[in-house]
């Protein structure tokens, strides 16, 4: 059976490109087989790091955006949909208007929402709209970004707030963070997560031995996340 994860987050510059980029590689070193939707035309973040698995939707279009769904029926595969920043209102119309939620139950497909945030006020408080519009109508899966702060209290008082008042559809966890000269290496020779762990041939510029060791140790740490989460789906 297909799962449809949405990897969003109203804020910019929160991680999701990153979340998006770790759950695919999360899903080939798993051999678990997916299909990545990148639906942000800014910046095309996982059609650039795994372009053989990805292919472009854009919001705008309900033509565009059905891909979703004919994608996660066609066969078994776990979908991963990287959402652009500000895209919540597409997202909401298309969700709406087609019935969306409906037809997955129907299907018995499961909608998963990976919603990143980072430790500021203004990525908790829409965080908060998200939860109320949605909290008890798919599972969300908030991820606190280390990358991106330390003090996550305000999203964590949200998500248990929400808990309490019935939205038993959520689920937080805490991603580690990547050293940010590691991190940023890796993006500009537009390695994958495996490139950047395994890469070493002395022909083409790579990671140092440390580097690689500090990726290898994050994504274990990662990957224990994702499993984490993924056994409680």
């Amino acid at each position: 059976m297909s799962t449809i994860h949405f990897v969003g987050g109203e804020k910019g510059g929160v991680g999701k490109s990153v979340l998006s980029r770790l759950l695919s590689q999360y899903f080939i070193d798993q051999n678990l087989p997916f299909v990545g939707l990148d639906a942000d035309q800014s910046h095309a973040t996982l059609s650039r790091f795994y372009a053989e698995f990805t292919q472009p939707i854009n919001l705008d279009y309900f033509e565009s955006t059905d891909a979703i769904m004919e994608v996660a029926v066609e066969d078994d595969h776990h979908v991963v949909v990287d959402l652009p920043a500000q895209s919540e209102r597409f997202l909401d119309r298309w969700i709406e208007e087609n019935g969306v939620l409906d037809m997955c139950e129907e299907l018995e497909l499961p909608f998963v929402y990976w919603y990143i945030v980072d430790d500021g006020m203004d990525s908790a408080k829409l965080l908060e709209n998200f939860i109320q519009k949605y909290g008890t109508r798919m599972r969300c899966i908030v991820i606190k970004n280390r990358g991106r702060g330390n003090s996550f209290e305000a999203v964590e008082n949200i998500v248990n707030s929400a808990m309490e008042l019935g939205s038993d559809r959520l689920v937080q966890a805490t991603l580690p963070a990547l050293h940010g000269e590691t991190m940023h290496k890796i993006d500009a020779l537009n390695f994958s997560f495996w490139g950047a762990e395994n890469l070493k041939d002395s022909s083409i510029e790579h990671l140092s031995l440390m580097e690689r060791q500090r990726t290898k140790v994050w994504l274990r740490k990662s990957y224990a996340v994702i499993d984490q989460v993924c056994n409680g789906l």
